[in-house]
């Protein structure tokens, strides 16, 4: 497990430690313990990004699965209705265009929600490195 990934066991434990050293029973937050609990908190938000990033992307590879089978089996479509253009084919035809049109708009959503979440996450790696940056630069002297 990686050493810089808190449990919530930890956190606890670091908690009541804390909380057991004050003699008034008040846990006043040390470096330490806001060092924990942010490392806890971005262990947390990073596991949930990651799975909603693999989610996403898995998403983004069925989309793409089922648009290419709406395409193929729209030129199979065309290819019948050249042969026969019965009405009843016309209707299933145009069915067949309005989900392929659904599942283009769904994809591009999806897309863009993978984006957003690059995004946030290219972010959130931005704000963590500055703040460690800032750490081991230690306090300004003012």
């Amino acid at each position: 497990m990686d050493p810089s990934i808190v449990t919530t066991e930890q956190f606890s434990a670091t908690l009541s430690h804390d909380a057991n050293s004050n003699p008034s029973n008040v846990a006043e937050p040390s470096e330490t313990s806001l060092d924990d609990l942010a490392k806890g908190i971005a262990s947390l938000l990073t596991t949930a990004f990651t799975d909603f990033d693999s989610k996403a992307s898995d998403a983004v590879r069925s989309q793409d699965n089922l648009l290419f089978s709406i395409h193929r089996l729209t030129k199979e479509l065309d290819q019948l209705l050249e042969d026969a253009p019965v009405p009843f084919i016309l209707q299933h035809a145009a069915k067949i265009s309005a989900v392929r049109r659904r599942v283009s708009s769904l994809n591009s959503l999806l897309r863009s929600i993978q984006r957003r979440l690059d995004n946030i996450d290219r972010t959130l790696s931005f704000v963590g490195s500055s703040q460690d940056k800032a750490k081991m630069e230690g306090p300004t002297q003012q």
